[in-house]
């Protein structure tokens, strides 16, 4: 797998609207969500149609209130490990709204935004957190990324994912001990 002109070669893509041009071109923070629709329903084609402004808001009770959101973001990782990217890793996505990292608000001016399919209470999957490693270790690499947060950490208090089900444990083992707050930092990057 590689990345080529801001898309995963290996992902299925699926174009969303909901994207600007970043600010300042910077890429330097890698922000992780956790989405299902309806909550703890996985599988279905929710999601995508909701990034892509496609979702019947009549569909089930729990949509009512997403009929006119506008929002993204750069992939998902399904349950099975299965990658779609909505956006270019190049662009802004709108994933993270009102936030804050290291003393700088709106994360998405510098950040991408990985979802992973599951709810703040649930453990996610083998296939999840391996595909989570390779796009993480390609990100930095490509781009320079020193930081990996959760949305509840860039949030608090308005966020809750990915959750308690989470292990920010698996990352560190991965990449590095060098840990701020709810993220690692690469070490010598």
């Amino acid at each position: 797998m590689q990345i080529i002109d801001g898309y995963l070669s290996d992902a299925i893509q699926y174009g969303s609207d909901n994207h600007d041009i970043r600010p300042m071109g910077e890429i330097s923070l890698i922000v992780i969500h956790c989405i299902s629709l309806p909550k703890g329903q996985f599988g279905n084609d929710c999601v995508r149609a909701l990034f892509c402004n496609e979702l019947d808001c009549n569909e089930h009770p729990e949509f009512e209130g997403l009929q006119d959101l506008r929002v993204s973001s750069h992939l998902l990782i399904r349950r099975d490990g299965v990658l779609v990217q909505f956006v270019s890793f190049l662009d802004r996505a709108w994933h993270a709204g009102e936030s804050s990292f290291g003393g700088r608000t709106n994360c998405n001016d510098f950040s991408v935004g990985i979802e992973l399919e599951g709810t703040d209470s649930d453990e996610f999957t083998e296939a999840q957190y391996s595909a989570l490693v390779m796009v993480c270790q390609l990100l930095i690499d490509e781009y320079g990324i020193d930081a990996v947060t959760g949305h509840q950490h860039i949030a608090p208090g308005r966020k809750t994912d990915p959750g308690s089900g989470f292990h920010w444990q698996r990352l560190r083992t991965s990449f590095g001990e060098r840990v701020k707050i709810g993220a690692f930092v690469v070490p010598g990057v």
